[in-house]
């Protein structure tokens, strides 16, 4: 009789031991997030007002990620993304964001779009619109939301 209360002890402390590892692994399933980029808040982007110089615009919201040249003028491009990742798994981009400052001729400040994805489209969420086809910056826009959701090859960079 001895021999099976032991018996059950041992399974007991077993039982215990593998719900303790379970718990322990599953915060590992959840997922890691990593933002990448510049981070805006709306009053951030409220900030920038038509008649900014580039030189205001990069003191209120940093260097831009990139540049161009578009229509008549220049453009600022804040590229922002949120990525998850599962364990050993690669991470997968979950949102990007792309805040577009655009100058006039004179180097000012003449507009700021907030571009991000919705129902699968690119959408500006400050005007509530999606680009016009042969806009100003459609083609830049629609690029760098192109590979949205893909795996990166090379883990978080």
């Amino acid at each position: 009789m001895r021999q099976h209360g032991k018996v059950r002890v041992r399974r007991a402390v077993i039982s215990r031991l593998l719900a303790l590892a379970a718990v322990a692994v599953l915060p590992a399933c959840e997922g890691t997030i990593t933002k990448h980029g510049q981070q805006f808040r709306a009053t951030d982007l409220q900030a920038i007002q038509p008649g900014m110089s580039q030189d205001q615009v990069r003191g209120a919201l940093g260097t831009p990620a990139t540049t161009a040249i578009v229509g008549d003028g220049r453009a600022f491009y804040y590229i922002s993304s949120t990525d998850t990742q599962s364990s050993f798994f690669l991470p997968t981009e979950q949102d990007r964001q792309v805040v577009a400052v655009h100058f006039n001729q004179g180097g000012t400040v003449q507009d700021v779009a907030h571009y991000g994805l919705k129902d699968g489209k690119v959408f500006d969420f400050i005007s509530r619109t999606t680009p016009a086809p042969g806009g100003k910056d459609e083609g830049i826009v629609k690029s760098l939301f192109r590979n949205l959701g893909k795996q990166q090859l090379f883990g978080n960079t």
